[in-house]
């Protein structure tokens, strides 16, 4: 059991006893009702299916500049701008879908960057 080592760092008192406690209300929650709803809904699986996004961008960093759409770039800039804000004025808040968000609109800005500094700053020699 990998995540009884966890546990222990999360009970007071570090004792077996309560490191199985906690295991056990831990199991249970992952579980319950709660979590099976969680899991089947719209605020688990848009965000889990937006991801993609995010790590196209962080892997296109990779990428030669000259390949980046300044048009596309901003576009999802702006796309993920506003579904930050909607994630967090949603009710219940949606912090998945935020992170989700926020990381695609931090790797637009450096594809945005990279695009900005190929197009404008270079020299011929």
């Amino acid at each position: 059991m990998y995540y009884a080592k966890f546990i222990k760092f999360l009970t007071p008192d570090g004792s077996k006893q309560s490191a199985k406690m906690a295991a056990r209300k831990l199991m249970k929650y992952l579980s319950g009702k709660e979590m099976r709803d969680w899991l089947t809904s719209t605020h688990f699986w848009g965000p889990f299916a937006t991801w993609s996004i995010p790590i196209a961008a962080i892997a296109d960093t990779q990428k030669d500049a000259s390949l980046i759409s300044g048009k596309m770039t901003f576009a999802l800039l702006m796309y993920s701008s506003i579904f930050m804000r909607f994630a967090w004025k949603v009710n219940p808040r949606n912090l998945l879908l935020l992170s989700c968000h926020f990381t695609n609109t931090c790797a637009q800005l450096t594809q945005g960057t990279r695009f900005l500094k190929n197009k404008y700053s270079k020299t011929d020699v």
